[in-house]
């Protein structure tokens, strides 16, 4: 399982890990993209393409954006 916290939205949910599976997945599966999210891998930041393993614990900044 993989822990997934979505900061100033409420959301603390898990989700069933899958071989292969990357951050972009967790972000997608939470109801963001890389646009409008950034995601910590484990405390540090993460990029799109890196892998997420089993027991991983992914923290998601939604980004605010206007004028």
């Amino acid at each position: 399982m993989i822990r997934v916290k979505v900061l100033g939205r409420g959301i603390d949910r898990e989700l069933e890990w899958k071989k292969g599976m990357k951050v972009a997945d967790v972000l997608r599966a939470v109801g963001f993209n890389t646009e409008s999210a950034i995601a910590k891998l484990n405390g540090r930041v993460a990029l799109e393409d890196e892998n997420v393993k089993n027991g991983d614990y992914i923290e998601v900044i939604p980004v605010v954006s206007g004028g």
